[in-house]
């Protein structure tokens, strides 16, 4: 018996769930946006799958590898249990077409504006597409929502679990209306 599919939340990482502190990778610079563990509790609580699609072209550039950029996932996700909150799944993209690193230097179809995350996310995990949306706070996230035929909504600051609740309601209305 497969899993049923549930809807998924695609949520971008810097600017959206830790601070951008500019090619943020070190473990101890993870800052939580205001309200993102409550957000991503909020989420889990309505049931969605929880996924975090980022572009880290930093790997790319040389400046940090992909093993510190896993580290910093584990990080992330220890300090969100500590709070009560679960991401289900992290995809990260290390490519850009211009980087130093030659295995990096690729113009990849999971580089955001580029759907691949959110499509390889779909393949892999139980989600439910039709239901589901992305919350980022570059045009290129929601430009990748577009190109994966989901919802985009962009986060410009603020407290993020505000903005949850707010995104929440505005999937949940058709729902209502019937």
């Amino acid at each position: 018996m497969s899993e049923a599919l549930r809807p998924a939340a695609f949520l971008d990482r810097d600017g959206v769930i830790n601070v951008d502190h500019g090619y943020t990778y070190k473990p101890e610079d993870l800052v939580f946006i205001d309200g993102a563990p409550d957000a991503i509790r909020r989420l889990n609580e309505a049931g969605y799958l929880v996924v975090v699609v980022t572009n880290q072209s930093g790997v790319a550039r040389g400046y940090y590898s992909e093993a510190d950029v896993a580290r910093f996932h584990e990080h992330m996700l220890a300090e969100l249990a500590e709070a009560g909150a679960r991401i289900d799944a992290v995809y990260s993209c290390p490519y850009h077409p211009k980087g130093v690193v030659a295995e990096y230097r690729v113009d990849h179809p999971d580089r955001k504006p580029k759907p691949g995350m959110i499509l390889r996310a779909a393949r892999e995990l139980p989600i439910d597409i039709v239901r589901s949306f992305l919350i980022g706070d570059k045009s290129s996230d929601i430009a990748a929502a577009m190109a994966a035929n989901i919802s985009g909504h962009r986060f410009s600051g603020g407290d993020l679990d505000d903005f949850v609740a707010g995104v929440l309601l505005q999937a949940d209305a058709p729902i209502r209306a019937k």
